[in-house]
This record gives C-alpha cells, sequence and structure tokens, in this order.
C-alpha cells in the first residue's frame, strides 16, 4: 500500500504552495484515483511522492520510502506524461533498454508488447505513436519489471471511450492481484467508473477521502439521458410539467438531438412522451457530474464514441440498501485467456515464442501474488511458470487466497467483472545482474538503439579524410598532424570533436528523454552508470581514433602514393598521445553533459579546453619562475627502477610528458574539475 503523509511543495514567488500538507493512503488490491481540477495539485502531489521535486512529507511504498528500496523500478511502474524516449527509437528498442536498467530479461520487452496490444507496432518510431498507442506503451514500460505498485498520471487522457474501458480493465486486473493503483484523473465520472476510493484535492489541499460509492452519492447526481428527434418539443413539455408540479426539473440541451434532465426519472420523462406522442430513441439512467463544464464533456464524449452510452445505475436505491446488508461474496480467480473480444481494442494474435514456435493463451491455476511480500518474490520460481490472478482484496492483507471484499457498485462490477478482466504480463522471478553489469548493459542498448552514433562516426571519417588530402594538398603540414587530419587553425581534430560530441550524446539524452527519471529521479547521477558511460564512451572513442588514422592513411596511398602513407617512427608515443586526446575529449563531453543536463554544455566543454585553458596554461608555464622541471624523466627511471624491473617507468614517463605538454594538461585538468563538481552535484542533489 502508499502511505502519503505530510505533501507539501515548495513555496513559490508571491503565491501558495501547489501542494500543502496532503496525506491519504491507497490501500493494497484497490484502484485509488487522485481526483481533482487542472491546477489542483494531483501531478505535484505525484512528484513529492516519487521522489522527484523538492519539498516536505514522506511517502512509503508498503513500508519503506522509496529512496530506500534497493529496485525501485520493481517496486513502482510510473507513467508520468508521454512516454520520455528517444523518437528514433524503436517501441521494442526502447523497451528493451529499459530491461537492461531494470535487470529483467529482455524477453520481458516481448511479454508486455503482446499484452498491450503493439506487437504489430513493435518496430514503429516512438515519434510515429499516436495518443492511445503511447498511453498502451506507458503501461507497458510501468508493467514492464513487475511491479507491485503503479502509480499513473493521467493514463485515460485523450484516449476514446473503449480504450479508456481497456485500460481501466487493466488497472483492475492488477489490483485483483493484490497490487496497488494510484492514478490522477479530472473526470468525476471517470472517478467513481473506475476506482474503489477517490481522493480530492482543490487547490493543493485534501477535499475529501472518500469510498467509490460515497463520492457518487455526495459529489455527483443522477440524471436521464434522453435521445429524440423531437429534443426541443419533448424538453419546453418537462420544464412545463415541472412549472405546474413545482419540481426542480433541469433540462439541458446538448448537440444534435440529446437531452440530460436532472431531477426526474425514466418513467416520468417516458410518460410525458407517450402521452404526447414523442418517439424516443434512448431513456436511460446516468450519472452526472455537478461541474459547470459537465454538459461540454458529455458532449464531447458522445461525439468520440458513436455506439450509445452504456447505461448506468442510479447510486442510492433499495438494491444498494440490500446489499450492504448482505454478507461479502467471494471474487472468483480469473484465468488466462479469459478476456473477450468486446474487452479487448483488438483480437490477439498468436505470438512467436523465442523458440520460434507460436504460444496461445492457456488456462491455468496459481497462487496469487501477496500484496505483502518482497518485490523479489511476486512470481514463482520460474520464469516459465503460467500465471494466474488473485481475489480482489480491499484490504490491505492480500496475502489470503480465499480473501473477501465488499461487492462492487454494479456498474463498475459490470465493466470489469472477473470474466472480463484482460490478461496481465507473467511474473517474473527477477534475478539481478551484477550491478557493473546492469548500466553497462543499459548504456550499449542505448547506444547501440538509434543511429546517432554511427551517423557521427561516418560523418567523422568523410570529414577526416577529406580535410588530410587537402592539407596533404596544401602542404606546411608536420606529418602526425597530416595522419590525425588536424590543421593549425582548428583548436581540435574532427575524431576528437566527434568523441566529444558522442559523449555529450551519451548523457545529454538522459535529460532530454529521461526514460529512467522513474527509477531514480530526474538526474539520473548514479556513479554506476557514469562508469558505464565513461566506459562505453571510451571504447568509442578509441574505435573512432584507431579508424580515423587507418582511414587517413588509406586515402593518403590512394591520392599521392607511399611517401604520405609511411608510418612515423615514434609511432608508440604519438599513438598514446592521440588516443589520450580523443578519450579525453569523449570524457569531457560525459562529465559536462551530465554535470550541466545539456548535450550543448557537454560539446561547448570539449571545445573551451583547446580555446580557453590552453592559452592559459601556456601562460602559467611560459612564465617568470626560479625553479624548472628539467631532467625529470631522469629522475623518474632512478626513482622506479627497484620497482618497475621490466621498464615500466618508460609508459609512466611518457604519460608525464603527454599531461606536461599544452593540450594535455588543460584537458586533464578540465577533467579533475568536472568529476569534482560531478562527485559534489551527486552527494547534494539526492532528494530525500
Amino acid at each position: 500500500m502508499i502511505q502519503a503523509i505530510g505533501l507539501t511543495s515548495d513555496p513559490r514567488k508571491q503565491l501558495p504552495p501547489a501542494v500543502d500538507d496532503v496525506s491519504f493512503e491507497a490501500r493494497a488490491g484497490c484502484v485509488t484515483a487522485l481526483l481533482g481540477a487542472a491546477g489542483a495539485g494531483k501531478t505535484t502531489a505525484l512528484r513529492l511522492m516519487l521522489e522527484l521535486q523538492h519539498g516536505r512529507g514522506i511517502t512509503y511504498f508498503r513500508g519503506r520510502p522509496l529512496h530506500r528500496i534497493a529496485h525501485p523500478s520493481r517496486e513502482v511502474g510510473v507513467l508520468l506524461g508521454d512516454v520520455p524516449g528517444h523518437p528514433a527509437r524503436t517501441v521494442r528498442g526502447h523497451l528493451r533498454m529499459l530491461c537492461a536498467a531494470a535487470g529483467v530479461p529482455a524477453r520481458r520487452a516481448d511479454e508486455v508488447l503482446e499484452v498491450v496490444g503493439l506487437v504489430s507496432l513493435r518496430e514503429e518510431r516512438l515519434g510515429t505513436l499516436s495518443r492511445g498507442m503511447d498511453r498502451r506503451l506507458g503501461l507497458a514500460c510501468a508493467l514492464l519489471a513487475d511491479p507491485h505498485t503503479l502509480v499513473l498520471d493521467e493514463p485515460a487522457d485523450g484516449l476514446s471511450t473503449r480504450e479508456s474501458r481497456w485500460l481501466h480493465g487493466m488497472l483492475r486486473a492488477h489490483a485483483a492481484q493484490g497490487g496497488t493503483v494510484l492514478l490522477t484523473t479530472a473526470d468525476p465520472k471517470e472517478a467513481a467508473r473506475a476506482a474503489d476510493r477517490v481522493v480530492t484535492l482543490e487547490r493543493g489541499r485534501l477535499l475529501a477521502d472518500q469510498e467509490a460509492a460515497d463520492f457518487s452519492r455526495t459529489r455527483l447526481r443522477p440524471r436521464v439521458a434522453v435521445r429524440t428527434p423531437h429534443a426541443s418539443r419533448l424538453a419546453a413539455l418537462l420544464a412545463k410539467e415541472a412549472r405546474t408540479t413545482r419540481r426542480s426539473v433541469e433540462v439541458v440541451r446538448e448537440s444534435g438531438n440529446r437531452l440530460s434532465v436532472y431531477g426526474s426519472t425514466c418513467a416520468a420523462i417516458g410518460e410525458t412522451a407517450y402521452r404526447h406522442g414523442i418517439l424516443v430513441h434512448q431513456l436511460a439512467d446516468e450519472i452526472g457530474d455537478m461541474g459547470p463544464d459537465s454538459a461540454a464533456r458529455l458532449s464531447a464524449e458522445s461525439r468520440a464514441d458513436e455506439a450509445p452510452l452504456t447505461p448506468a445505475r442510479e447510486t442510492i436505491t433499495a438494491r444498494e440498501h440490500e446489499r450492504a446488508a448482505a454478507p461479502p461474496v467471494t471474487v472468483p480467480m480469473r484465468h488466462k485467456g479469459s478476456a473477450t473480444a468486446d474487452d479487448l481494442p483488438a483480437p490477439r494474435e498468436a505470438s512467436a515464442a523465442p523458440d520460434g514456435k507460436p504460444t496461445t493463451p492457456q488456462a491455468s491455476t496459481g497462487e496469487p501474488r501477496r500484496a505483502d511480500a518482497p518485490t523479489e518474490d511476486y512470481g514463482p520460481s520460474s520464469p516459465a511458470t503460467p500465471h494466474a490472478a488473485a481475489p480482489n482484496a480491499a484490504a490491505p492483507n492480500a496475502a489470503d487466497p480465499h480473501a473477501t471484499v465488499p461487492p462492487l457498485d454494479d456498474s463498475r462490477a459490470a465493466d470489469f467483472s472477473p470474466d472480463c478482466l484482460p490478461d496481465l504480463p507473467p511474473p517474473i522471478a527477477v534475478h539481478p545482474a551484477p550491478s557493473p553489469l546492469r548500466p553497462l548493459r543499459y548504456e550499449l542498448r542505448r547506444a547501440a538503439g538509434v543511429g546517432t552514433g554511427f551517423l557521427t562516426a561516418a560523418a567523422v571519417l568523410v570529414v577526416s579524410a577529406l580535410t588530410a588530402v587537402l592539407l596533404a594538398r596544401v602542404g606546411h603540414t608536420p606529418h602526425p598532424r597530416l595522419l590525425v587530419a588536424w590543421p593549425r587553425e582548428l583548436p581540435l581534430p574532427p575524431a576528437a570533436l566527434g568523441a566529444g560530441l558522442l559523449g555529450a550524446i551519451a548523457f545529454g539524452e538522459e535529460f532530454r528523454h529521461p526514460a529512467l527519471a522513474a527509477d531514480r529521479g530526474t538526474v539520473p547521477r548514479r556513479l554506476g552508470l557514469l562508469a558505464a558511460k565513461l566506459l562505453v564512451a571510451s571504447a568509442t572513442a578509441l574505435a573512432l581514433a584507431v579508424l580515423t588514422v587507418g582511414c587517413d592513411l588509406e586515402v593518403l596511398y590512394l591520392v599521392y602514393g607511399r611517401e604520405l602513407a609511411e608510418v612515423p617512427a615514434d609511432w608508440l608515443a604519438l599513438s598514446a598521445s592521440w588516443i589520450g586526446l580523443v578519450v579525453g575529449c569523449a570524457w569531457a563531453g560525459v562529465l559536462a553533459a551530465g554535470l550541466f543536463r545539456s548535450t550543448t554544455a557537454g560539446l561547448a566543454a570539449v571545445v573551451a579546453v583547446p580555446v580557453l585553458l590552453v592559452p592559459l596554461v601556456q601562460k602559467v608555464l611560459e612564465g617568470p619562475s626560479v625553479r624548472t622541471a628539467a631532467g625529470f624523466p631522469l629522475r623518474l627511471r632512478e626513482l622506479l627502477l627497484s620497482q618497475w624491473p621490466f621498464g615500466g617507468e618508460r609508459y609512466l614517463a611518457a604519460a608525464a610528458r603527454v599531461i606536461a605538454q599544452p593540450v594535455g594538461g588543460a584537458l586533464a585538468l578540465s577533467l579533475a574539475a568536472l568529476l569534482a563538481a560531478y562527485l559534489l552535484t551527486t552527494t547534494r542533489s539526492r532528494v530525500r
């Protein structure tokens, strides 16, 4: 369950806080709706709960705050706004990247895609998805690590009536297995229809915390929906009879031939229409919002859905009092494959298993998911164990397979009966990879998932080869600079600039498309992730440095012959300096982008090394000094001779010579400053 205590956002300039001392609970086995109009503080409350925003208060997820949970993504599945992914990444690639970050098998991506109905769109780019498909992908991301709790911000926003019904069925199925579901909505009818408990916010404060039935009785009012080709005449007759009998009846004329009648009944309206010979196409009881814009919202819904609206029961009936006195009923277990074609937006085809054989849903029985069990023990010991649903538990303790719950309201029970709930992904037994490997797998999938890196590398090789040919034609360029296409007029060669750009992109995407925000906050400054990015950036820069020199040698040989393609005599020292320069630029891009949260800032930090820091270092080295470091390699050899008998001091002396150069010294100084600033901000920016 979720326990939010004293949530308060930081005060704004001359404005009250967006959320002020909000406390509520979301029980396991129930769907809880956080209701409020735009600006009521719903999204801010969720961000405070997930520690994505500074403020006061604390939120416990099954007794632990989020920053005390070892694997947050396996405890809480989050959907805030649109799916934060690179527009050029495929749906399947995005999910597999998140699988690597969460430490779950890559096949999990195909399982959740099948459940949310995106199998046919798995190779589509994220930037081409419609609003409904984006909502489905967001739900797939939330379900990826088989979390116990789902926290969703406006999950049905922009969806049609049919898609909203399917989404609410998915959330009901998750709650029926003992999970906790918390969603936000601005529509009171949606809250009453889809939730078991409704928490109402107004201007950042808690207005009400009610069961769904109490909310419907106190916050909504019944109405009668009428469709007739003589809407104007019937409206006038109803108003006249209300004045005659002195009854409080309100008739609202809506678009087309539809009327909404408040304060009357289907029988009374039907008798009036019958007495005056008026043809009626629809006459149904509904629950309407008391807000001023209820008619506009209802009109929009009627235009979005061509089918007639499903009639709902009135909230206070004699049958309801009889059910309240009746003993609770046991909800039967739901098996996989029980979803009907009417509940799902489209029929699901059999998907291919990893071995190539088609698989179909199988009916099976199994143990229910326990609401009070540890996160790692949700599923059975084997990932291949069939998945079965548990009873719907309205109390926090859903561990008992025979737990009973009070019967739902008729309208919600009809829509979300256990036999009509959609399928959920099968539970998984998570065996997390060792901590160094999980961020490395994530970074590799992130880098290879889009073509930016490959296009950048290809552009660097082409520009470097053309520059080398032009420099050789002009002349007056030293041979080592010619091989790496580094003219004296440019601060850095193309390969170093390209490596810096790739390093800046590596961390800049985490802030432009924060796929890991729900896991560890808006700033994923974990040292494991930083180490993985530095390692992948080093490998990329090394490959780029070697390929650049190789391509330049080959092009010079083809154009000008063997004379310009000769390898220098001191190639070992030159290679070390060249690789150190390219790798250092890549590291500077990674650290600067992570520190300043921008790809542009990362690339600017790379260019600032030769433009700003190198002149400063040269000025310091060329200034007056009493002592110099002449003879340093000889003294170093004498000092380390006994410790490095195999001549290892030569490599240390070569590294010292590289750092002693203006560019090497400036780059080393820049990397040290960026790393220190990164570590300092990492320890100070964690939200608690």
